[in-house]
């Protein structure tokens, strides 16, 4: 038996067609009956590199006591021309998260996972403070324990007021040393009270690095902080009754050429 916190995170690979692109995070949601794969929307689709995948490879575990065995299970990103997964959106624009359910009756019989329902998402809260202690698990730079295919756990604070949209966008600052493929990694708080198999709260999606556009690149070092969006869009992106203005279709496939680009 493995902590569930490590069981909630899976690494995705992107392909177009037969070519491996990238590699980042993904993790489990599930809301009732229904199961989804959480990641960042740039991992599934971004114009501004010309990162256009069709299709996502995630492991699974498939035995609870030996976790050598898995499987790798391949989800098709467009049917008929549409895109299957819903990605955010909030008043400022696009939200860097996008959801795919997943069809429990095709997943591997035996299958090992942890997923955060709901009652995991954390709401803004006085006890909720700015130098908070985190962390976040996913695969830095595809690195992870490559026979038990685990994620590994980094740590992280947090780094602006919680609940508060930066600069008005929807998510608030982390610091923390991460690295590509940490994309789609979700950032938890460990929380106290009778949650004894899952004693977590999810906070957000780490999304990306931030840094200054004018740092002077000899002189000053990066400011290793992170943006992370805040978990509550999971709500409207797996509810089916969702307005459009917080929860649509994700993209029409991109252009035919393949631009590999770091998730």
């Amino acid at each position: 038996m493995t902590e569930p916190l490590l069981l909630t995170a899976t690494r995705v690979s992107t392909f177009r067609g037969r070519q491996s692109l990238t590699a980042a995070t993904a993790f489990f949601f599930a809301r009732g009956e229904r199961l989804f794969a959480v990641t960042s929307r740039h991992v599934l689709h971004d114009e501004v590199t010309g990162h256009f995948p069709d299709r996502i490879e995630l492991v699974l575990h498939t035995d609870e006591t030996n976790l050598t065995r898995r499987v790798v299970f391949s989800i098709l990103l467009y049917r008929d021309g549409s895109a299957i997964w819903r990605q955010g959106r909030d008043s400022a624009g696009p939200v860097d998260i996008a959801v795919i359910e997943i069809d429990r009756a095709n997943l591997p019989q035996g299958v090992v996972l942890r997923a955060f329902e709901p009652r995991h998402i954390q709401a803004p809260t006085p006890e909720v403070e700015v130098g908070a202690s985190l962390r976040v698990v996913g695969f830095p730079l595809g690195f992870y324990d490559t026979l038990h295919h685990l994620p590994v756990v980094r740590h992280a604070i947090i780094a602006s007021a919680f609940g508060v949209r930066f600069q008005g966008q929807g998510y608030f600052l982390t610091d923390g040393r991460m690295h590509r493929g940490s994309s789609g990694a979700p950032v938890v708080m460990r929380c106290e009270g009778d949650e004894a198999e899952m004693p977590w709260r999810l906070l957000g999606v780490h999304a990306a690095r931030l840094d200054m556009g004018d740092r002077d690149l000899v002189r000053d070092e990066t400011l290793g902080l992170n943006c992370t969006w805040y978990a509550d869009i999971l709500m409207a992106l797996t509810d089916d009754g969702a307005p459009l203005s917080e929860a649509e279709m994700g993209p029409r496939p991109g252009p035919q050429r393949v631009a590999a680009k770091p998730a």
